[in-house]
């Protein structure tokens, strides 16, 4: 296998200064011959049942040292202060497959009484090489939910499962709603109803594979999602093996853009509306902006959006501390259905993230604020 991908391999690193250590981590996140699972050498916590207990909040001191993908800007105080709501950590345990499977996961609430009908959810997926707390405080996504009034949930890959906690997006069954999506789907549900959450109002999106993982759960669990946002993901229903995702990360699959997507309406007939937000780097030598017009044209046909509706275009200017981009809006009627961020100069990481973290970038737009943004315009 490692031989037969040697082309692709040169290709990948080839790829401009800045992107080089990103691309050849997540090349040997994707590589990796998987590693036996750790022993357990103390009594495993509480499982489904478990309430969860307060985690402590990420603290910069821990984190990795900073690469950022594109230019820095100085990052404000109340940025970086830890939100002031819940942060929780527990364990689930459900079947995937013919397994037991436990992941953990984090979860913020916040502060403040919650709306009688509860706090919307927001459900974050982390990229390769990334933890859910390294997530949470990239993303700053906590202190966004904060001022929003939004729950976040935040599913972790486990070593056991990935060396390199990648989720296997990839992997044919899991594309079909096997692998982790029914762990994942256990977790929120139990999430929902542990906290008396607004189940009309759950939201999922991700980074770079938690992104491809975010769709796979989306699209195999429409009736659960009012809205997907994905950020630097590749297209659905493509790749089958390591050596295929890295060919999608670079080139897209223009064969399975269609097809992938009616075999879903198969599974699921009668498919809801799946309102999407894209936000893609149009620098991204990672996963290349190729994926996000092959994604684009999946949420069309997901949404029974003709391909000759109209799409509204704005320009956006980057200003002092930000990078210019463009959105692409279609609307259904009145309803925003598809917003397309293109991001000029972003690389492979998170706009307007954390830059003392890998994979964020410091220069806006904030990202973890226009999928909130458009999120507070939807409810299933």
């Amino acid at each position: 296998m490692v031989k037969s991908s040697a082309p692709l391999l040169r290709s990948l690193m080839r790829v401009g200064k800045k992107q080089q250590r990103s691309a050849a981590r997540l090349l040997t996140a994707l590589f990796a011959p998987p590693k036996p699972a750790p022993k357990v050498r103390a009594k495993p916590k509480p499982a489904a049942t478990a309430t969860p207990k307060p985690a402590p909040k990420p603290r910069t001191a821990s984190a990795p040292k900073p690469k950022p993908a594109a230019r820095a800007a100085p990052a404000s105080l109340a940025k970086d202060a830890p939100a002031p709501g819940k942060w929780l950590t527990a364990r689930y345990a459900g079947q995937a497959g013919p397994m037991l499977r436990q992941m953990s996961y984090w979860l913020y609430l916040p502060d403040g009484a919650a709306p009688s009908s509860g706090w919307p959810l927001i459900v974050m997926l982390h990229g390769c090489e990334q933890s859910a707390t390294q997530f949470a405080q990239g993303t700053r996504m906590n202190q966004t939910a904060q001022k929003a009034g939004y729950a976040v949930l935040y599913p972790q890959q486990s070593l056991s499962a990935h060396p390199h906690r990648c989720w296997k997006w990839y992997d044919r069954a899991t594309q079909q709603g096997g692998g982790d999506v029914p762990v994942i789907v256990g977790m929120i549900s139990q999430v929902l109803a542990a906290y008396g959450l607004d189940r009309s109002r759950v939201f999922i999106g991700g980074m770079s594979a938690g992104a491809g993982m975010a769709n796979i759960v989306a699209l195999n669990h429409p009736e659960l999602f009012a809205g997907l946002g994905l950020h630097s993901g590749p297209l659905y229903g493509a790749g089958h093996s390591t050596v295929g995702a890295l060919g999608v990360m670079q080139h897209g699959n223009g064969a399975r853009v269609d097809s992938a997507i009616a075999e879903v309406l198969e599974r699921h007939p009668g498919f809801p509306s799946m309102p999407t937000i894209l936000i893609q780097g149009e620098d991204d030598r990672v996963v290349r902006p190729v994926n996000q017009a092959h994604l684009r044209r999946q949420a069309m046909l997901v949404n029974d959006l003709p391909p000759a509706t109209p799409v509204r275009v704005a320009q956006k200017a980057g200003g002092r501390s930000g990078l210019p981009y463009q959105l692409h809006d279609v609307y259904r009627g009145r309803k925003l259905i598809l917003r397309v961020a293109q991001i000029a100069q972003l690389q492979h990481a998170w706009s307007g993230g954390d830059a003392r973290l890998s994979f964020n970038s410091a220069a806006g737009p904030d990202a973890s604020k226009m999928l909130v943004d458009f999120f507070s315009k939807h409810r299933r």
